[in-house]
């Protein structure tokens, strides 16, 4: 930690410290001179300092911090293209309700009159993609910096960027101040409301619970599940609130939001439904068959972070606040031995198992099931984004909260491997696994080098199909010809030996069990090319 007097503490360091103090640990990005006393005083302060080979992947590190620790992901990016390369990272923090704190640099507001190399308003800029953007003046770092990390981390979390010109970063601080950051109380649901809520669950036979991303938080995970399995109720989630409830249980049907093979089995049961539970749910993992999925005609209970603007659907009931504190504040349910008595739950458990034919001797599918099988219990499994990620999102059995990693509202491609470095340097001993396409894996190889650098051990399963796999299914659906959707192989194996990870070429369950198994032991990453061949995603998603 930093040791200063704080009252000749800088600005860079009133800001690292307060990150320091919010139990931020690590921080992601790349150098330049803008940003060399930020980075200075965060290391000085206590966070990790790690170079990546990209400001993107640097975002997606930061959030798998998060996803470990529950502090704010910490990205840096100096000024001008480092910024504007961190600008989609940022934009699938806002997306995707990540907290995150971004740190950059500009020119001091006098040169800016008269100096335009590389020089652009980031304010401007990023305020479209953020909660918010600050320009930190001289002495407002204390306050700005605490302002910051309480819109980053309230209602749905997301990214703020602090925009810290190069001689305020410098310049002794008259503004260091304890933290004046304090949790926010709990607001109980009104009376009114809540007895209709009541009444509804006391009545309910087929009551259901829809959980997303304003869910996963620890308290809230936890909430929803106690909720679920004392009394009963099935929980599907969205991609991303994989895992609140193990995936094994009796009572979770596991994710949904991508795949119309999905949909036809779980819609049926959200429609027979008499009472549905909202939990945290964000219809923005969604895609359009999801629209209207509930109407005021249901009896819905939203429980939602923010008001309802986004229109996807509209509740009879909307509680706007604390998932875990509304659910604690709900009365009983009906009888929880006679909850869809007529085996409904365990129909639709099985019938998703059949649709996604988990049980093939070999596939995405079974690549997916036989790297379940090899991995321990509690891994935690990333995915990128393609057609891959849906069948992955399906097949994997989350066993803890935040089990599943991906870009689940943006969707952007590059995501997974960032994802599980910083999700393994956050929590060294807890095993982490990637999945991504082909395609996927060139847009970021400089990253396996910042595995190797880090000496992390995570394997890298690649589906092998020489094509963009979701978007050829969709020329294909729409008679489009086929453009631009294939390539020929890359030799990943050479590759990653010339980067100086392990590459492994598997074109069966046994072999992806045993390279998957040794990958654990290294220090360095493993690549294993998974090959499937062309069109593998016919009929799955």
């Amino acid at each position: 930690m930093n040791d200063l007097d704080p009252a000749a503490q800088s600005a860079s360091d009133v800001i690292a410290q307060r990150l320091f103090d919010a139990g931020c640990r690590h921080s992601f990005g790349i150098p330049g001179g803008e940003v060399l006393a930020l980075m200075d005083a965060l290391d000085r302060a206590g966070l990790s300092v790690s170079l990546v080979k990209h400001e993107n992947s640097g975002g997606f590190m930061a959030e798998g911090t998060y996803h470990a620790d529950g502090a704010p992901g910490v990205l840096f990016a100096t000024i001008g293209p480092g910024i504007a390369n961190a600008a989609n990272a940022i934009a699938n923090a806002w997306q995707d309700r990540v907290p995150m704190i971004v740190l950059t640099g500009c020119v001091p507001a006098i040169e800016a009159q008269t100096y335009t190399h590389q020089v652009f308003d980031h304010v401007k800029f990023l305020e479209p993609i953020t909660k918010a953007v600050f320009r930190v003046e001289a002495g407002t770092a204390g306050v700005v910096i605490d302002k910051a990390l309480k819109i980053a981390t309230s209602g749905q979390p997301g990214p703020v960027v602090l925009d810290v010109p190069i001689d305020v970063q410098r310049e002794v601080s008259s503004s260091w101040m304890k933290p004046r950051h304090q949790p926010d109380v709990a607001m109980v649901p009104a009376p009114g409301p809540l007895a209709v809520a009541n009444a509804w669950l006391a009545a309910a036979k087929r009551p259901i619970v829809l959980a997303g991303v304003d869910a996963i938080g620890d308290l809230d995970s936890a909430a929803v599940a106690k909720f679920c399995t004392s009394r009963n109720i099935p929980l599907l989630t969205t991609y991303k609130a994989k895992g609140i409830l193990p995936e094994t249980h009796d009572l979770a049907l596991g994710g949904a939001g991508l795949s119309p093979v999905c949909d036809k089995i779980v819609h049926p049961l959200i429609a027979q439904s008499d009472c549905i539970i909202l939990a945290g749910y964000d219809p923005i993992e969604m895609r359009i068959g999801w629209r209207d999925i509930v109407t005021p005609d249901h009896n819905v209970i939203d429980i939602t972070a923010v008001t309802n603007t986004h229109y996807m659907h509209q509740s009879a009931l909307n509680f706007v606040g604390s998932v875990a504190d509304t659910l604690l504040a709900l009365g009983p349910s009906g009888d929880p031995a006679k909850h869809w008595s007529g085996n409904e739950v365990a129909v639709a458990k099985s019938a998703l198992r059949t649709a996604f034919n988990i049980e093939e001797t070999w596939g995405p599918a079974a690549i997916v099931n036989e790297a379940r099988k090899a991995c321990p219990a509690g891994t935690i499994a990333t995915a990128d984004s393609g057609a891959h990620r849906i069948v992955m999102s399906h097949v994997w059995e989350a066993d803890v909260p935040h089990g599943v990693l991906q870009s689940t509202a943006l969707c952007t491609m590059g995501c997974a491997v960032p994802l599980a470095i910083g999700r393994k340097q956050a929590e060294p001993d807890r095993p982490v696994i990637a999945f991504v396409g082909d395609a996927g894996v060139e847009m970021f190889l400089g990253e396996l080098a910042t595995a190797r650098d880090l000496k992390l051990g995570i394997p890298i399963v690649v589906f092998i199909d020489e094509q963009l796999g979701l978007i050829e299914l969709k020329q294909r659906g729409t008679q489009m010809p086929n453009l631009g959707v294939e390539f020929p192989g890359t030799d990943f194996p050479r590759v990653a030996d010339a980067m100086g990870g392990i590459g492994v070429t598997c074109r069966d369950r046994e072999s992806l069990n045993a390279a998957i198994t040794d990958a654990f032991t290294k220090d360095t990453f493993t690549l294993i090319s998974a090959v499937i061949g062309r069109n593998a995603y016919d009929g799955r998603i």
